[in-house]
């Protein structure tokens, strides 16, 4: 009737009020009841007691016992069934995302940057059971959010990322030295970073090569993603005029970035627009999901129906007294 547990258990403390609330009914009750002073009280010893004196009561504890059912059903007790069926670990990613300023070519809509922020919020949304980290980079590298399971506060920190946050370039190497470094202690049995960019490593004491090389001494796989149209690009840029588009050539290392994702295990991408971005995403996801596979649900049934009706039947017979054998004489 309980079930394994509730959903607000908190509101269970109001129970306590309730002898407090029964005491000082009474009490109010004793109060309104009118005295008549007789010299003895004898020739009342032997007079039983009517069914209207013995559930005199009656109400006060009705009332009560039906505001207690009601707490109980607003805490909803529920049972809770599952199933778990876990391989291994899990799976530990992170995600390195270029946020240097070719990332705001409109190639992809409305540009590359939120093109990539809305894919990888979809990623992070396909996935349970996995921790995930973001690290960002352009001249520099630093982590956003270190690898968690909480979802909601890695989506919250993925929305606030904008080009500015760092000088300007494009550290690649620096990017997969931060993400080995929030890698290489992970127990998890598959440990993976997700490499986004449009450009070519310019910045940083890491060159790309090496950082893969280290990367696989740690067994880390890498997915690389390159980003950007064939040719040219529309880019928005500040003139006395206001905003203008001006094509701009895409310079994409392709050869360095397949390099990285065949050093490690991984495999290179390459994505000209959203629709392609999407897919690549969503073949990693299931790559992945191919090498673990997890099996977790969790069912709730409420039992707080009961309660409810318990509560509602014994306000019908409190209501049902009244208006028999408790009924007021007008």
């Amino acid at each position: 009737m309980f079930g394994d547990g509730f959903a607000y258990p908190w509101v269970l403390w109001a129970l306590l009020l309730i002898p407090v609330l029964g005491i000082l009914l009474w009490k109010r009750k004793q109060k309104m009841v009118t005295e008549l002073t007789f010299s003895s009280l004898q020739p009342f010893d032997h007079t039983p007691r009517t069914l209207r004196e013995r559930l005199h009561h009656a109400p006060l504890w009705l009332r009560l016992a039906a505001l207690a059912f009601f707490i109980v059903a607003l805490a909803r007790p529920q049972s809770v069934s599952s199933r778990e069926n876990v391989s291994t670990e899990g799976i530990d990613i992170v995600l390195l995302l270029d946020i240097s300023g070719s990332m705001l070519a409109e190639d992809f809509s409305p540009n590359r940057m939120q093109a990539a922020k809305q894919v990888a919020e979809e990623f992070i949304d396909g996935r349970t059971n996995d921790r995930i980290g973001l690290v960002i980079f352009s001249a520099e590298s630093f982590t956003q959010c270190p690898l968690t399971t909480d979802y909601p506060v890695l989506k919250s920190l993925l929305k606030e990322v904008k080009n500015g946050m760092i000088a300007d370039g494009t550290a690649i190497g620096l990017a997969l030295a931060n993400g080995v470094n929030r890698l290489k202690d992970s127990k998890a049995k598959s440990r993976v970073m997700i490499l986004l960019t449009d450009g070519v490593n310019n910045r940083g004491e890491i060159d790309p090569i090496t950082a893969a090389k280290i990367a696989a001494t740690y067994n880390l796989r890498v997915y690389t993603v390159g980003v950007g149209a064939q040719g040219e690009a529309p880019y928005p840029v500040e003139t006395p005029f206001g905003i203008q588009r001006r094509l701009i050539p895409v310079d994409l290392d392709e050869k360095t970035l397949s390099a990285v994702a065949d050093m490690t295990g991984g495999k290179y991408y390459r994505a000209t627009d959203n629709r392609k971005l999407k897919a690549i995403y969503k073949e990693i996801d299931q790559l992945e999901r191919s090498r673990i596979e997890v099996t977790a649900y969790k069912r709730y049934s409420e039992k707080y129906y009961g309660w409810l009706a318990g509560g509602l039947l014994v306000l019908l017979l409190e209501v049902g007294l009244a208006g028999t054998v408790l009924r007021k004489i007008p």
